[in-house]
């Protein structure tokens, strides 16, 4: 009786879970991380990562519910089951493909070191020997960081990019490392920024960065994660990828097909 009993239960559980999906998808999103998501003047998520989001979900004809956490706590909380997937510019790499399955990419862009420009630090194995260099926790530039420079470098992590902006600004860290687009939007484009430059080469080596950018789901989640790529296709397919990236971008994020 027990194990009917246990059976029929697993059954409603699987059915409501199907039956969430059919009605609302629970994406977990930074809101830390602009121009991919930040929170407006009036308290709103904003950015590429909550527009393509809200994208998918009407793509999928499911209600789009944002769930804001930091992001070195997002694939906890979705294996928590704060949330059904994550949207928050997350690299898909071996490493996190061993806690999370992930999407197709949907977009892809390179890392990039930033300076002061009067510093006259370049971005070498000798260039940044001894140097302090932030960067945000949890991130696959914190992995390439530790991976690579750990011995010869001072790493300072941070919460989220804003936080080292400050500490760049205050002369507390000497390089910073992280995308090369929230850099350029969230800094270097801005009066605060303009002391600051890039330094060094484009960073895309696949064994830290991976394949792109995907959307992370729960191990074996694979109903969620095919119906995901099915609404990424078709908002590439119709012009709603587009759209949504010139309102950012003034060139083509997603890469190479």
């Amino acid at each position: 009786m027990k194990k009917v009993f246990s059976a029929v239960c697993l059954i409603l559980c699987l059915l409501g879970t199907q039956a969430s999906y059919a009605e609302k998808l629970r994406f977990g999103v930074e809101g830390a991380y602009p121009p991919f998501s930040l929170i407006d003047t009036q308290g709103e998520l904003q950015g590429f990562d909550i527009d393509i989001a809200k994208a998918l979900c009407h793509a999928i004809n499911v209600e789009c519910v944002l769930v804001q956490n930091d992001f070195d706590g997002l694939i906890p909380a979705l294996l928590a089951k704060k949330f059904d997937a994550i949207i928050a510019s997350v690299s898909i790499t071996e490493e996190r493909k061993k806690s999370v399955d992930f999407t197709k990419k949907y977009y892809n862009t390179p890392a990039r070191f930033v300076r002061k420009k009067d510093s006259g630090i370049e971005a070498t194995a000798e260039g940044i020997k001894g140097k302090v260099v932030g960067v945000q926790r949890a991130t696959t530039h914190d992995k390439y960081l530790t991976d690579n420079y750990d011995t010869t470098i001072d790493i300072k992590r941070y919460v989220t990019l804003d936080d080292a902006y400050l500490d760049l600004q205050a002369g507390r860290i000497d390089l910073l490392l992280a995308d090369s687009i929230p850099l350029a939007d969230g800094f270097l484009n801005k009066p605060d920024g303009k002391a600051y430059e890039f330094t060094g080469e484009p960073i895309t080596d696949p064994k830290w960065f991976g394949e792109g950018v995907g959307i992370a789901v729960r191990k074996g989640d694979n109903e969620l994660r095919e119906k995901l790529n099915q609404a990424i296709a078709k908002i590439r397919a119709d012009g709603t990828y587009k759209t949504i990236q010139d309102k950012y971008f003034q060139f083509d994020v997603y890469g190479d097909e």
